[in-house]
């Protein structure tokens, strides 16, 4: 495609934590206008009502969902939806002529039982599931994989972090792949912005918690990935915990080896498998990320301690949940499938302190 092309934006589910992100960090984009935010529940309304935060600086009024108006103002339509609502909106936004990357998770399980088995609702129709190209961009050559595609599924936050952890040291041979224990964390934006128990300041505050313990909708994506990685079945033991942060996910991941490796060893492996990909920094060696260090960025920071005794590798992985977990990456995303550079409009130092 020109690389100077400028598209038109709009963005389904402009109110949650996911679209107002869309919207922060494509304000900034030089190659993208934002023609229309979506909100089924809150149309007519002004944006900056319900997020003052963004009072002059988008003034825009929100729409309602209708496959038309977004034909006339956009070329790209963002999905920012729970999982469900996407499945049926997404096949006539594409039937339409417009090209979708979905943040949901409708569109990553390829096998529509197993998705409805995980999800408590029916699939999309098996042939859009098809049609989705999987978009966790380091998992491809940095050229080529999303470059004139109509449709990409964004990963989820959690097996975003999980699998850039654990990626290169499986295709490599280095971890067996019965074996693996993630033990997850999140902030309690990961949850959305509806009201719930859960997430009450009086609940979260001072607490740390494990929830959805082996039965949390990401395992079938981290296994799926991980399985076409290692070219055999893959599965995991997942815990996923809640911490009193806001943003955030530190994925703490181990491993048996497959061999004799030290530290120096995994630091040299993943620096060579993500040479050239400018949002996976690898720690040196004896430093171990903090969901501090990438607040508010596309960084995933990853960090190893190989224990002898033990034979296992502990691999650490952070990222920002809202933005490398979810607005950010469909950005890097918009970037390939443009062919723009992987990195425009997201070089955005970490938030610190």
């Amino acid at each position: 495609m020109n690389l100077e092309k400028h598209v038109r934006v709009a963005i389904v589910g402009s109110t949650g934590y996911g679209g107002v992100e869309l919207i922060r960090l494509l304000l900034n984009h030089p190659n993208v206008t934002i023609t229309s935010v979506i909100s089924a529940s809150s149309a007519g309304a002004p944006i900056a009502e319900g997020y003052p935060h963004l009072h002059e600086v988008m003034c825009d009024t929100l729409d309602g969902v209708d496959v038309e108006e977004m034909r006339r103002k956009a070329d790209v339509v963002f999905t920012a939806t729970p999982s469900g609502v996407s499945g049926q909106l997404v096949p006539k936004l594409l039937e339409a002529g417009l090209a979708v990357i979905d943040l949901s998770g409708d569109f990553r399980i390829k096998d529509g039982e197993l998705y409805t088995t995980w999800y408590k609702h029916a699939a999309p129709p098996e042939e859009w599931l098809a049609e989705a190209k999987y978009g966790l961009c380091e998992l491809y050559p940095e050229r080529g994989y999303a470059e004139g595609r109509k449709f990409i599924s964004n990963p989820g936050c959690y097996p975003t972090a999980t699998l850039l952890g654990l990626i290169p040291a499986l295709q490599a041979g280095w971890i067996q792949p019965d074996s693996l224990i993630i033990d997850a964390k999140s902030g309690v934006s990961g949850a959305g912005r509806g009201v719930n128990l859960g997430v009450h300041y009086a609940e979260i505050n001072e607490n740390f918690k494990a929830y959805k313990v082996n039965k949390h909708q990401h395992i079938p994506e981290i296994e799926q990935v991980l399985s076409e990685v290692a070219q055999q079945p893959v599965t995991v033991t997942f815990t996923t915990h809640l911490a009193p942060m806001t943003r955030g996910i530190m994925c703490t991941m181990y491993a048996t080896l497959a061999g004799t490796y030290i530290e120096e060893d995994f630091i040299s492996l993943y620096q060579e498998y993500y040479a050239g990909r400018r949002f996976v920094r690898i720690r040196p060696q004896g430093q171990w990320p903090a969901t501090k260090e990438v607040f508010g960025s596309n960084f995933c920071d990853i960090g190893f301690a190989v224990d002898r005794r033990t034979k296992r590798v502990t691999i650490i992985s952070v990222i920002d949940n809202v933005v490398k977990g979810a607005a950010g990456q469909a950005i890097q995303n918009l970037n390939h499938m443009m062919g723009w550079g992987e990195a425009t409009g997201l070089m955005l130092t970490p938030v610190y302190p």
